[in-house]
């Protein structure tokens, strides 16, 4: 099972909501260092989100992934996730095309619509398209990567005849995998196309979502799509720490704070301890404890789904120092991963 970690390149803002230009330009430098840091204790895959937020520094992945790509030797370099609603597909081909070049045959995409809606109004969207747009989009995207010289027309975006793209990337199809929550058309359509799955599962029990997986399976079946050709991956809030105690203890506040801000714009009651601590427990979404109990939470986690072929950690949500990230990454590549894959 591959083991990665997912960031938002969050900044700590300050308490009255600014962080200046040279706290981001810090910010990024120890983000580039994680993500080198991941490479040489071999972990497999590194995702970076796409946001357009204050609090986060990742509008633009593939320059952040490039710039990663020239710092490291082996770790997958991937989106988590490319928020295609609000993107060109020829434009993201080529970004990840070229990430693609960079990385030496290192490059991904997780495609999804994203969980926050400030894309559609920056660039000048309607959200009552929000389904038809991601629809159109993943169709044309797919279309550029089987073939250079397309012809295609949809309702969003000027037709093309008879035209190339390029670059085209190193490996003869760009993995581009399919990212979901909980709508069970999401699921279904992944396996329609043939796409492999990634599940973000930040809250509840994870065991929860095996209807839904086997309803991707179903529908990959019934597309004639050969199940070892496919695979499913896990996105969660997590967190290594040297004990379990340790591990709660360090992650909580921060992300309390995180979520209890955003539970304010949706409509959430604030976090609340003992929820997190159920999280945190047996059959809870959350990754976190000590190597030894993470890593046999995603075993069960795998057991409970199915199977699933990759999990990423997303810990840069609570406000951890860069010392406390480079810990855990540590200890995730060093002990749960040799765990999870039994080489330990």
């Amino acid at each position: 099972m591959e083991i990665g970690i997912d960031s938002f390149a969050a900044t700590e803002l300050h308490p009255q909501h600014t962080t200046t230009a040279a706290q981001s330009a810090t910010a990024m430098g120890d983000l580039l260092a994680r993500m080198e840091y991941a490479d040489q204790v071999g972990l497999d895959v590194f995702g970076i989100g796409e946001h357009y937020r204050k609090e986060f520094l990742d509008s633009a992945p593939a320059l952040i992934l490039a710039a990663a790509a020239a710092r490291t030797k082996r770790i997958k370099l991937t989106s988590a996730v490319t928020v295609l609603s609000a993107a060109d597909p020829v434009r993201a081909f080529q970004n990840y095309a070229t990430l693609d070049l960079i990385s030496n045959g290192r490059a991904e995409m997780v495609v999804g619509r994203g969980s926050f809606t400030e894309s559609f109004p920056l660039f000048g969207l309607n959200f009552h398209d929000y389904d038809a747009l991601f629809t159109e989009k993943l169709d044309l995207l797919l279309k550029i990567r089987e073939t250079e010289v397309i012809s295609w027309r949809g309702k969003f975006r000027p037709e093309l005849r008879k035209q190339a793209v390029y670059p085209r990337p190193l490996q003869p199809k760009l993995p581009i995998w399919l990212g979901v929550g909980g709508t069970p058309a999401s699921f279904a359509r992944a396996g329609t196309l043939g796409l492999p799955l990634m599940v973000a599962v930040i809250g509840g029990e994870t065991h929860r979502f095996r209807p839904l997986i086997d309803l991707y399976w179903d529908a990959a079946a019934k597309a004639g799509h050969a199940k070892e050709d496919l695979r499913v991956g896990l996105h969660s809030l997590g967190y290594v720490g040297k004990d379990s105690k340790t591990a709660r203890d360090t992650y909580y506040p921060g992300y309390a704070k995180t979520f209890t801000r955003i539970g304010r714009e949706r409509g959430w009651p604030p976090v609340r301890r003992d929820h997190f601590d159920a999280q945190a427990g047996r059959k809870g979404a959350f990754l976190l404890g000590s190597p030894e109990e993470v890593a046999e939470k995603i075993l069960r986690h795998s057991e409970a789904l199915g199977g699933i072929a990759r999990v990423t950690f997303q810990m840069d949500n609570a406000g951890l120092s860069h010392a406390q990230l480079l810990e855990s990454i540590a200890l995730i590549g060093e002990e749960v991963s040799p765990l999870v894959n039994g080489k330990k």
